[in-house]
């Protein structure tokens, strides 16, 4: 299945007592779609994954595909740190009707890397979804080397990875030697553009949540061959890109949704909300953009 370019990891609404917010979610689900993403990711860490249970997972990804109805795949976060509740988690993602699958690098637990290759093979042999890999050092503490990426590419379902080591050599090198229906996509929004430019398919995007529009039209153009325009919108775009991880995701995305109109709703602890100075911040970036209110 072809994830398209710009896909968003969305964020989960919740309501005043903790609980998710239904409501909004369906309201910022049409957000998406009406602003350009072409996926989402549903319960990934922009969704607060570590705080909701299984249940919840299981919950929001039924809610989910019901809302898209088709329009757009959804994606399931279904990695954790635990082959074995991966498995449950991805085969309950398939019963609720979506299209696939998004696997973090397991976390804290340090899998070598034959453990995180015979991880993603167990749960990939347990699913016909398609399966898209989630490399992210900085979170895992653990990198997947790219001989190991390049193992699992050779499994029919492992389609795609979401690259979040923030290194283009690596993924140039990882689009090298994988088939050419293996789809690289950025785990950073400020490389949209330069994976692009190395032969990668997207992103997988927090920034479109609030630049949708404007990231859709940055990869339109460059694919059309207008690349001025396309590296002046990188531009335009970046210190909003840098501002929204400026602190811990989802705090400020949450945030800048909120100054937006949209109902983002709280965060669950650990994660807080941003600081008075943290706030006026990324206001004050949203301003210079002209990106404060939607239309």
């Amino acid at each position: 299945m072809n994830f398209g370019q710009l896909i968003t990891a969305m964020v989960t609404p919740f309501d005043e007592h903790g609980d998710i917010d239904y409501t909004a979610a369906g309201t910022l689900i049409e957000h998406l779609l009406d602003t350009g993403s072409d996926a989402l990711v549903i319960a990934g860490t922009t969704g607060e994954s570590p705080t909701l249970t299984a249940a919840e997972k299981t919950e929001l990804f039924r809610f989910t595909v019901k809302a898209v109805n088709g329009r757009v795949p959804v994606i399931a976060g279904t990695g954790t740190n635990s082959t074995r509740e991966s498995i449950e988690l991805t085969r309950a993602a398939e019963a609720a009707g979506a299209d696939g699958v998004m696997l973090v690098v397991p976390y804290y637990n340090k899998p070598s890397q034959e453990g995180m290759y015979e991880h993603f093979k167990a749960i990939a042999a347990a699913t016909s979804l398609p399966v898209m890999l989630y490399n992210i050092p900085g979170r895992s503490t653990v990198n997947m080397e790219i001989d190991t990426i390049v193992r699992l590419a050779q499994i029919p379902n492992i389609t795609a990875i979401k690259e979040a080591g923030g290194n283009l050599d690596t993924m140039a090198a990882i689009i090298e030697r994988t088939p050419d229906n293996f789809a690289v996509y950025s785990g950073d929004d400020a490389l949209t553009l330069p994976t692009l430019t190395i032969g990668g398919s997207g992103v997988v995007s927090v920034a479109s949540h609030v630049i949708g529009r404007e990231m859709k039209a940055m990869m339109k153009a460059f694919h059309i061959g207008q690349f001025q325009e396309a590296a002046a919108l990188h531009r335009r775009l970046l210190p909003l890109m840098n501002e929204l991880f400026a602190a811990p995701n989802p705090s400020p995305v949450k945030a800048a949704l909120t100054l937006q109109g949209l109902p983002a709703g709280g965060l669950r602890l650990p994660m807080v909300p941003l600081s008075d100075t943290e706030l006026a911040s990324l206001a004050n970036v949203l301003d210079q953009l002209k990106f404060r209110k939607i239309a």
